[in-house]
């Protein structure tokens, strides 16, 4: 059975994400490293995965784009949206669902998130789990640093994982009114 998905292409302050959506929730949210090639290997993937196609569809992707906006802007301290995590399973799935529980403007160690996940000393596949995570943003891998405190390559892109730290300090230490934030 071919299943059907919804992606778009939305701008933030640290690239163009990719979001991809279907009728279990938010599927994939990554950041482009350049160009759109990089959206079409992604969406390849994706539909490789899913056995399905994967089409333009800004609309379906709405939510997420607003959502995302709003956490950018400093209103949006949580987000509410349903995720798509088929495809992973065991500790990494256990471990992408841990990073939920770590505070919006605090942070994690490798070792604290196994610990979260239920399998202590597990602080390598902790990493593992955080770099292959199909949903940056909504799932805060950027929250979870190295036992020294540095935060590590995300990606490869640490500036990324430095503005997303940053910024979540910046609207905790500022006091947004906790009623705006979500």
């Amino acid at each position: 059975m071919t299943s059907t998905a919804a992606y778009s292409v939305h701008p933030t302050p640290i690239g163009e994400a990719l979001i991809v959506v279907a009728d279990g929730g938010l599927v994939a949210l990554d950041v482009l490293e350049v160009s759109l090639t990089a959206a079409d290997r992604h969406l390849e993937a994706i539909s490789a995965r899913r056995n399905g196609v994967v089409v333009p569809d800004a609309a379906a992707t709405a939510d997420v784009a607003a959502q995302l906006d709003e956490y950018f802007a400093g209103t949006r301290r949580r987000f509410t949206l349903d995720l798509d995590l088929r495809g992973v399973d065991g500790f990494a799935r256990r471990a992408l669902e841990a990073m939920d529980e770590i505070p919006y403007g605090e942070t994690a160690s490798y070792g604290e998130l196994a610990i979260l996940a239920g399998s202590p000393g597990a602080h390598r596949a902790a990493g593992s789990a955080c770099a292959r995570t199909p949903i940056s943003i909504v799932i805060p891998a950027h929250r979870v640093v190295r036992a020294d405190g540095s935060i590590g390559e995300y990606g490869g892109h640490p500036e990324r994982k430095r503005f997303l730290l940053d910024l979540e300090a910046r609207v905790v230490r500022d006091g947004f009114p906790r009623s705006a934030a979500v």
